[in-house]
C-alpha cells in the first residue's frame, strides 16, 4: 500500500496548480483504500506478484476518487471523512473538473499497462457506474423503491469498482476463468455487503463516527435499504411519515424517522442482507488458496458486518 501511496504521488503530477490542490485534497483525506488493497489481497491469495499491479490499484484508487468527487456536487454534501468536501472547500466547478482529470489520469495509466482486457474491464466498470449515478439520480424522492431496485442502484455504483479490482489479479495474472470469476464474485459480494452496510450507519451511527452527516441519504431523496424495509413492515402511519420524508427530502422529523426503522427491525433486516452478501463472499474467498492473502479475504468480509464507521 506505500508503494501504491508512492504511485498515486508521482500521477498526480499536473502543471496546474488548482488540480493540484483539489486533487491533494481528497486523496490526502486517506479512507480505507478497500479498492486498491482488495486488488493487492486478490494478487497475493493467487501468488502473482504482477509488476504493474501497484499502477492498477493507482488506477482504481483515481476512479474511485474521481466518482466521489462529482458525487458530493451532485448530492450537494458538505462533510467526508470528517472534513470539508472538495466541493465545499473549492466549488462545484472545480471538484468536477478535477473529477474528470482523475478519470483521463487514470485512463492515461490504464495504456501504460498495455493489457486491453484490463482497459475493458476498467473502461466497462467506469461506464456501468455513470450509469449507476444516473439510475440513482432517476430514482429520487421515489418512495416506491423497492429492494430490486435498490440492490441494481449499488451493484452498479458502488459494487462494480470492487469486483473489477478483484478481476484485475487474476487477469494480470493470466489465470484460467474459474479462477477469474471467483475473485469477480468476492468484489461484486464485498461491495455490496459494504454499501449496504453503509447505508445501515446513515441511521445507526453518529456524524463524528462516520465523518459525514447524518440523514443525508433521505435529505437527498436517496431510498435505501433500511428505509425499504421499514416500508415494508411499518403500519399505514409510519409508512406516511417514511413516504413524505422521501417525497419532500425533509430531514425536520430524523429522529422519529430513526425510531421508527429501529421500532420495525429494519436496521436488522438491512444487516440480515449484508450478512447474505458478505457470506457470498466467504464462500468465493475459501476457493482460491489458502495463504496469508486468502485469510485476509476471509477477515475483510466477516469485518465489515462489524463496522460502525
Amino acid at each position: 500500500m506505500q508503494r501504491v501511496d508512492q504511485v498515486i504521488g508521482e500521477r498526480l503530477t499536473t502543471e496546474v496548480p488548482l488540480v493540484r490542490e483539489v486533487a491533494q485534497y481528497i486523496i490526502s483525506a486517506g479512507g480505507k483504500r478497500l479498492r486498491p488493497a482488495l486488488l493487492l489481497l486478490v494478487s497475493g491469495a493467487i501468488g502473482s506478484e504482477h509488476p504493474m499491479r501497484h499502477t492498477l490499484a493507482a488506477v482504481v484508487e483515481f476512479i474511485h476518487t474521481a466518482t466521489l468527487l462529482h458525487d458530493d456536487v451532485v448530492d450537494e454534501s458538505t462533510l467526508r471523512r470528517g472534513r470539508e468536501t472538495a466541493n465545499e472547500r473549492f466549488g462545484n466547478a472545480a471538484s468536477v473538473l478535477v473529477g474528470d482529470f482523475l478519470y483521463s489520469r487514470a485512463f492515461q495509466m490504464m495504456v501504460d499497462v498495455n493489457h486491453m482486457r484490463v482497459m475493458q474491464v476498467l473502461s466497462d466498470a467506469t461506464n456501468v457506474i455513470a450509469e449507476g449515478e444516473v439510475l440513482q439520480l432517476v430514482n429520487m424522492h421515489d418512495a416506491s423503491i423497492d429492494e430490486a431496485a435498490y440492490l441494481r442502484v449499488i451493484r452498479s455504483k458502488t459494487a462494480k469498482l470492487f469486483e473489477a479490482s478483484a478481476r484485475l489479479a487474476p487477469i494480470l495474472a493470466g489465470a484460467d476463468e474459474h479462477t477469474e470469476a471467483i475473485c469477480a464474485q468476492y468484489g461484486q459480494a464485498l461491495g455490496t455487503a459494504f454499501q449496504v452496510i453503509d447505508d445501515v450507519l446513515d441511521y445507526e451511527g453518529s456524524a463524528e463516527e462516520l465523518g459525514k452527516n447524518l440523514g443525508d441519504d433521505l435529505r437527498e431523496g436517496k431510498v435505501t435499504l433500511p428505509i425499504i424495509c421499514a416500508m415494508r413492515t411499518g403500519s399505514a402511519q409510519q409508512r406516511k411519515l417514511l413516504r413524505e420524508a422521501i417525497e419532500q427530502g425533509d430531514v425536520a422529523h430524523l429522529e422519529d424517522i430513526r425510531d421508527v426503522i429501529l421500532r420495525t427491525g429494519a436496521l436488522d433486516a438491512a444487516r440480515a442482507s449484508a450478512h447474505a452478501e458478505a457470506k457470498r463472499a466467504i464462500e468465493a474467498a475459501e476457493q482460491l488458496p489458502v495463504n496469508a492473502y486468502s485469510k485476509a479475504l476471509l477477515q475483510l468480509a466477516a469485518g465489515l458486518l462489524e463496522r460502525r464507521s
